[in-house]
């Protein structure tokens, strides 16, 4: 049966049932390709047309629909990164992955809705808008602050910033789909070796920081941050 039309002001709760319809739809189906604007409808009860008044198309309200996971990974991070002492940029950065393995191990239906969900493919120059810049965005800071303080990088600073995401996202993966209970301080060390591989655990007076790369100017070009 069709929901009955929204009164004034009823806009925002039909919002939000919108975008839990396509979490449970994307949860079922694992994908973005059986998703349309007409099976949102439908889940929820209402017309197509009236998506369309909050959301523009089918990226948008995948992205929307994943927004508060990807901000939910970034308070967790920006959390564990303000519990370390100013001045101590490494330090700082180490908090932030180990926050990130932790978010995933204790939140792994949602993890697997922001990363393993196949999402709707990003038009040139959309792609830095993703959501998961809330992510990416805290690990080029920290990584960046590494480099002010005398930290040497082993990659250009966007490019290790990525590697190093790339690398957590693989190491939680694993995890999720090969071992049914993790020892929490394993993940933590196989990450803290990751930073190692990236980011020197000493400050010089003249830190090494690579030449800029093509994958670095791509990412400049590409990346939005807020």
């Amino acid at each position: 049966m069709d929901r009955p039309r929204s009164r004034r002001g009823e806009g925002d709760q039909l919002k939000a049932d919108v975008l839990a319809a396509v979490n449970r739809l994307l949860a079922e189906w694992g994908s973005h390709e059986k998703l349309t604007m007409r099976a949102v409808a439908k889940e929820v009860g209402v017309a197509a047309p009236s998506i369309y008044l909050h959301f523009a198309d089918k990226t948008e309200l995948v992205w929307a629909a994943l927004a508060d996971k990807y901000e939910q990974l970034a308070h967790a991070m920006r959390v564990a990164d303000a519990a370390v002492a100013a001045g101590d940029p490494r330090g700082k950065l180490l908090a932030q992955v180990r926050a990130y393995c932790r978010f995933a191990q204790e939140n792994p239906g949602h993890y697997r809705l922001m990363y393993d969900v196949r999402q709707p493919a990003l038009e040139p120059g959309r792609a830095g808008r993703h959501p998961a810049r809330a992510v990416s965005g805290l690990l080029r800071a920290a990584v960046n602050a590494c480099l002010d303080a005398g930290h040497s990088l082993a990659l250009p600073p966007r490019q290790a910033a990525h590697t190093l995401w790339a690398g957590l996202h693989g190491m939680v993966s694993l995890q999720l789909s090969l071992v049914a209970s993790a020892d929490p301080g394993t993940l933590d060390g196989m990450a803290e070796g990751l930073v190692d591989a990236l980011v020197a655990r000493e400050a010089v007076a003249e830190p090494v920081c690579p030449p800029e790369t093509a994958i670095e100017r791509l990412m400049a070009a590409t990346i939005v941050d807020d």
